[in-house]
């Protein structure tokens, strides 16, 4: 499996990504990781909300045990189905 990172800082010395045309995301599966912090699950249900009007089929959420622990092996093998996965920090 490869895990490609995207950081969402800006660096001016990285060339800019394009957009992936909405269409990709037409049935597509995408997992969303919860960090269990305060905000994450009212971004992720926003961003869940936006991305089914994008077409995408189905969400795998799942929610860290503990914030300043690592994902549990067992989770990450249940989000290794998606086609992507969000992990973010809602604090």
């Amino acid at each position: 499996m490869t895990i490609r990172v995207l950081d969402p800082r800006v660096d001016p010395d990285l060339e800019p990504l394009a957009l992936a045309p909405a269409a990709v995301l037409h049935g597509a599966t995408i997992g969303l990781l919860d960090n269990a912090k305060i905000g994450t699950a009212h971004f992720y249900n926003y961003l869940e909300d936006l991305l089914r009007k994008h077409g995408v089929r189905e969400f795998i959420r799942r929610r860290k045990p503990d914030t300043s622990r690592p994902v549990p092996p067992e989770m990450l093998a249940e989000l290794a189905v998606a086609d992507a996965i969000v992990s973010g920090i809602g604090d």
